[in-house]
């Protein structure tokens, strides 16, 4: 967990965490981008997914053994567009991926917040909703974006058909549920010298919360 409720007795304090969540496509890296343009340390689950796959790892074997070898590419890395259309097209099947990585990413996160050094940390997950750890963090920040426009987004973004587009913001959580666990909402619709604004004005926010923090005594 990357916010623990326990008793600290160590000279280090926990550190204040953001999680950043928000559907596929919705600009949560050019949030996140800006956040480490600001000197805070980014955790982010979707590079903590690509990285317990790697060749050799535990997560690739795992893998390997749910969906056979069809899901490898010629050099064995991991073929990421087989295994999402693999997933997606089953519930049951991306149940059993999420089971097998997940614990692997979460302690990942945990040793990278741990080793934080800034102000406060950023935790990108985009699945918060789906995998119940709200609960886990100081702050929740969601990034929405109007349906049409995310829809037009991850299409381009993704190369992909309206259906395949549609199936894979289906498979998230809905929208209103994610704005419903929001502290902080970040709306996508302009431009990202905009973006950058909204996010500028939350820096300072969080700043002056993981000072206030930073200030509780220690449990001895």
């Amino acid at each position: 967990m990357p916010v623990s409720n326990k008793p600290r007795s160590e000279s280090k304090p926990s550190p204040f965490v953001v999680a950043l969540t928000g559907g596929i496509a919705s600009g949560k890296t050019a949030v996140s981008n800006r956040f480490a343009d600001l000197g805070i340390c980014v955790v982010d689950t979707d590079i903590l997914a690509r990285d317990v796959v790697e060749v050799g790892s535990e997560g690739l074997r795992g893998v390997i053994s749910l969906f056979g070898e069809t899901v490898l590419r010629e050099d064995g890395t991991l073929d990421r567009a087989a295994l999402r259309d693999r997933v997606f097209a089953d519930p049951a099947q991306r149940r059993s991926l999420e089971r097998l990585l997940h614990p692997l990413i979460r302690d990942r996160g945990q040793q990278q917040v741990s080793e934080a050094d800034s102000a406060y940390v950023l935790y990108v997950i985009p699945l918060l909703l789906e995998s119940g750890s709200k609960g886990q963090f100081d702050r929740v920040l969601v990034v929405d974006i109007p349906a049409e426009l995310q829809l037009q987004r991850l299409m381009k973004r993704s190369d992909l058909s309206v259906d395949q587009a549609t199936a894979m913001i289906n498979a998230q959580a809905e929208r209103d549920a994610r704005l419903a666990i929001a502290d902080d909402i970040i709306i996508n619709d302009g431009s990202l010298l905009q973006l950058a604004d909204k996010v500028d004005l939350l820096h300072q926010r969080y700043l002056q919360l993981a000072a206030k923090k930073a200030e509780i005594p220690l449990i001895p």
